[in-house]
């Protein structure tokens, strides 16, 4: 059961790693716009067009945005 939570410590690194690059790419692309070098995605597009997508569905997609939540708030 040892290597589980290893596995799980992990995980949830890798998490926190990936919210920050996100977050990061997110003020960079806001600071100087689309064509930021360092991230070639639009990433305020692809947040967006996942908001948008999670709306359209209704309470599927309020239960999917409170799955999400709850997931990134047991770090």
């Amino acid at each position: 059961m040892e290597y589980l939570q290893k596995i799980s410590e992990g995980l949830k690194q890798l998490t926190a790693v990936a919210v920050s690059i996100l977050a990061l790419a997110t003020v960079l692309q806001v600071l100087f716009g689309p064509n930021v070098a360092f991230f070639p995605v639009d990433v305020v597009g692809n947040i967006v067009n996942i908001t948008k997508a999670l709306g359209s569905e209704g309470l599927v997609g309020l239960v999917a945005a409170w799955v999400l939540l709850t997931i990134l708030n047991k770090q």
